[in-house]
Parts: C-alpha cells; structure tokens; sequence
C-alpha cells in the first residue's frame, strides 16, 4: 500500500487490512533538492505514514525514487517550461513512479498487487483492465491516471474508487487514525510554499522580455516568457481600465507574452487542438470516433470528435470552444464513466496545420 502520510492513502491501507488482505505500508521520498521543513513536508508526512502503520499493525517501509523522480518527471518537466508549454508532473509521476517504480519494487518483495488512495477505480472489459471515474466526482483522479497501461492496471487496486472523500474522513475519525484531521495536500510538493515563479527560477533563470497585446501593442514587461501559463491572469501587472488582461500566447524564442483583455475575448478559445503521444488505457481506437474530453483537472466533460492522424498525434474538435487551452497539458477521452486514454496537446486551434 503506497502510504503518503496523508488521509486518503491510511483509510485506504485501513479498509484493506480490515478485510483481510496481509498489506505492507510503503511511504515513497520523491524528493530531496531542499529537503526541510519549510517547503517540503516530507519528514512530517512519512512520520505519519509510520504512526499509521504502527496503529494499523502492519510493516512500515519507505523507499527513496528521487533519482528516479528527477531523471523521468522532473527533467521533462523543466524542458517543457523552457520550451514554453505547461507540464503536468502528476501523470508523469504516476506512470514513471506510483504504478512502474513502486509497483517494480513491490513485486520483487513479493506482493501480489500494489494499491493507493487514488480516487479511481478498476474494472474489467472484454478481458482487458478498464480505468474508470470514481463514484466521488469532486475527487476523481482519473485524469492524472489516464497514462497507466495495462500491466499497471493488472496488479493496481483503488480502495477508495466507490468512496466519497466526507465518508472518508469519517472513517478516519471512527479508526482513530493519527492524522485524521490533517488537510489534504494541493500542488507539487518540490514547490511547496513557496511562488511558483521563484522555484521554477532556480532551473529557468529570469529573463526580461515585453508583453504586448494580441495586436501587437506592447503594455508591459515581464521576467521571462517560461514562467507563465495561457490563461494567467496574476502577475501580470498590466494597468488602465477595463477587464483584467489573460495570457493568450507565448513566442518563448523571441520572450514575448502575449496578453488579450477580457475571459471571454476569442483569443483565449480554441475550437480544436492537436493532440500528440497519445496512449490508451484498453485498445487503441481503429477509426475515428465521437467521445468526452477534460483539458484540465475538475473540468466538466467536453463533448468532442476524434480524427486520428497516425503517428500518435489526433485533432480533437470540441462542440463548444476551449478556454485557455495550454500546450503540454494533458487532453484525456471518456466515453461514460470510463478513461479511454489520452494525449499532450500540441497546439490550439491548429485546423490549418491538418
């Protein structure tokens, strides 16, 4: 049972052991670069994965995948802001580490399955693993779990995936659990308190370039054109009247941010993206078809067109336009309840280019 100290991941080693699965506690370090208390609660959450394990009675172990962490997430996560689209690190973690490491690792111990406090769950389809949304949907995961294959899926078990999160926290307050009232976790914890701008400097130094209006109407400054995302709205510091300025476009070769005033101006709507190495979770499609799309986490599903281009690569056309579509996000596919896949977006509004 991959522990992280928190909630989640101890009511889930909770329920297992409860129905009388032999389970082992695994608390996974991730991260060392500035390993204190000030910015990475690391030491205090394995302390509590330990408290868990010692109430629950079961083995306690923690391992350290920073090396791996750093060489197959961290690295790529870095590259994609220097090469000026958003990263999500979560899918990536999960693939490389939570359901490949920990699930390498368990196996050589001997386990016969691995588990976490994901908010997902498993089913089976025409003898192949199914990922589908979890009944809580404010906690659904299955978008950062759209990446896992079907190895992963073979040994992975979400004890939580017919749980809502208030059932949850009431199990652990009935169980007594040590961290019952502790709050959930948000972010990347190699960030932790601190500005995003200011981490992400450490690996990206600040370089001062315009910002200019989609017209081409220069109206600000900034401190480098890899800090920021489409559709920020802080830290932009434009002034004058009028509604608030939203990033529109990036030029990370020339350091230009590109700035559109309103949510609603066209700018920041896109009707279809380029979506490439894409991966699905049972069965690559043969044809092209007709599904749901989420661009972001806790997004509505999007109803969409799928036209497939080879290679990897697909144009998705949604039915209603796409606020602030950010290239290296993930785009991922539903039909119902279940995660068929999904891919990186490339590039919005690309009609032209297919």
């Amino acid at each position: 049972m991959g522990l992280s100290g928190g909630v989640d991941s101890s009511v889930a080693a909770a329920l297992l052991t409860a129905r009388g699965h032999r389970v082992t506690g695994l608390f996974m370090k991730n991260w060392e670069e500035d390993d204190d208390e000030k910015y990475c609660a690391a030491a205090e959450d394995l302390n509590d994965a330990e408290a868990v394990c010692r109430q629950l009675g079961i083995p306690f172990r923690a391992v350290n995948f920073s090396y791996e962490y750093w060489e197959r997430v961290f690295r790529l996560f870095v590259a994609e802001y220097k090469n000026g689209r958003t990263p999500n690190p979560d899918v990536l973690c999960n693939k490389e580490i939570k359901f490949k490491e920990f699930l390498h690792w368990a196996l050589r111990l001997g386990a016969d399955r691995i588990a976490t406090g994901h908010y997902a769950r498993r089913a089976t389809r025409e003898a192949r693993y199914a990922l589908c949304k979890a009944r809580d949907m404010d906690k659904d995961q299955s978008y950062f779990l759209h990446a896992l294959d079907q190895n992963a899926l073979r040994y992975a078990r979400f004890p939580l995936g017919d749980m809502r999160k208030k059932q949850v926290r009431r199990r652990a307050r009935e169980l007594g659990l040590p961290n019952h009232a502790k709050k959930d976790s948000t972010g990347i914890c190699f960030i932790g308190a601190r500005r995003f701008r200011d981490f992400l400097a450490r690996y990206l130094p600040p370089q001062t370039g315009a910002i200019k209006t989609v017209d081409g109407v220069t109206v600000g400054e900034h401190r480098g054109a890899w800090y920021y995302t489409i559709g920020q709205r802080r830290g932009l510091e434009i002034g004058g009247a009028g509604e608030p300025w939203y990033v529109a476009r990036k030029d990370v070769a020339r350091n230009i941010i590109f700035v559109a005033q309103g949510r609603a101006h066209p700018a920041l709507q896109s009707r279809a993206l380029i979506v490439e190495n894409l991966h699905w979770i049972a069965a690559a499609p043969a044809a092209n078809f007709v599904c749901a799309a989420k661009i972001r986490y806790r997004q509505a599903d999007q109803d969409c067109a799928v036209q497939l281009l080879g290679a990897g690569r697909a144009r998705v056309e949604f039915a209603r336009p796409q606020w602030a579509a950010a290239a290296g996000q993930a785009a991922v596919f539903y039909r119902g309840a279940e995660c068929l896949g999904g891919g990186i977006i490339q590039a919005a509004d690309a009609a032209a280019i297919c």
